[in-house]
C-alpha cells in the first residue's frame, strides 16, 4: 500500500506495536479523512510466536481495519534496532516519499531496546531527511509535527486523543495478529491468555480516558511547547 503526501505517519519498531499504542488514533484521523501510514522498523524474525511471513499477513489486515494508506517494513534486524547512519537514511528515504505533516514516534524511555532506540532513530531520521545534500534520493523534507505515543511508559501524558468510538476496530486490529495473540502453547508465559488481551487494553484506555472526561484514549507527549490562541475555547473541565 503507497499513498504519498501522508498526513500522519507512525513509525514503530515492530509489527503490533502501532496497533497497541496509537490504533485508535490512526484510526480516527483517517476516519475524519486523513491519510495515514505506518512504518514498522523491523520485520518480526525473531519473536517467540509465529513467523516474519506471518506477521506480514496479519500486518496487512490490521492496516485494514486502520484504514492505513501506507505500510511498509524495513529490513532493520528484529532484537537489533540501532541509530546507525545506514538505518537513519532507510528511516529518511521513506519520510522523504510519503511526506507526512505529522510523526508519530514510540516514547524515548521504556523496557524494550528497540520501543526506545527507534524513537531516537525516527527522530534523528526526521532531521536528516531534511538536509539537501544528504546522499539519498527524494526532495528535502521534514515533518511539521513530532508526538511521542507514551503507552508503553509511565508518564504523564501532554495530551489524550478520545478513542472511544476506535476502541472496537483497535482491538480488531491487534487481535488480527493471530500468531501473537491466539491462545496457544508457545510463550503461554510471557503472553496473556486471549480473553485477558481485552481487559488489559481496556483497562488503560479506560484509564487514560478518565484523565480527560471520555470513556476511552490514547496518550501522548510533546517535547515542545503547546500554543494556544482561544483560552475559552479549551477542552476537558477542571471541575
Amino acid at each position: 500500500m503507497s499513498s504519498p503526501a501522508l498526513d500522519i505517519l507512525a513509525i514503530a519498531a515492530h509489527r503490533d506495536d502501532v496497533e497497541q499504542t496509537c490504533g485508535g488514533t490512526l484510526l480516527k484521523m483517517a476516519r475524519q479523512g486523513r491519510k495515514t501510514g505506518i512504518l514498522d522498523l523491523s520485520q518480526g524474525e525473531m519473536g517467540t510466536r509465529g513467523t516474519a511471513d506471518d506477521r506480514a499477513r496479519e500486518a496487512a489486515e490490521a492496516a485494514r481495519i486502520l484504514k492505513a494508506s501506507f505500510r511498509h517494513a524495513l529490513d532493520i534486524p528484529d532484537g537489533r534496532i540501532e541509530n546507525t547512519w545506514e538505518n537513519r537514511l532507510k528511516v529518511a528515504r521513506v519520510i522523504r516519499e510519503q511526506r507526512p505533516r505529522v510523526l508519530i514516534l514510540p516514547y524515548w524511555q521504556g523496557r524494550h531496546p528497540d520501543h526506545y532506540m527507534a524513537s531516537t532513530l525516527g527522530y534523528e531520521a526526521a532531521f536528516l531527511a531534511g538536509l539537501k545534500k544528504l546522499p539519498i534520493e527524494g526532495e528535502p523534507y521534514r515533518p511539521f509535527k513530532i508526538i511521542y505515543a507514551s503507552l508503553y511508559y509511565d508518564v504523564r501524558p501532554s495530551f489524550v486523543v478520545d478513542i472511544s468510538d476506535e476502541f472496537e476496530p483497535r482491538l480488531q486490529a491487534l487481535l488480527a495478529y493471530g500468531s501473537q495473540y491466539a491462545d496457544q502453547g508457545a510463550g503461554s508465559n510471557l503472553f496473556p491468555a486471549e480473553k485477558e488481551i481485552r481487559n488489559r487494553l481496556e483497562s488503560m484506555a479506560s484509564f487514560y480516558g478518565l484523565l480527560a472526561g471520555v470513556r476511552y484514549a490514547e496518550p501522548f507527549v510533546q517535547k515542545e511547547v503547546g500554543l494556544v490562541d482561544d483560552i475559552t475555547a479549551l477542552p476537558v473541565s477542571s471541575l
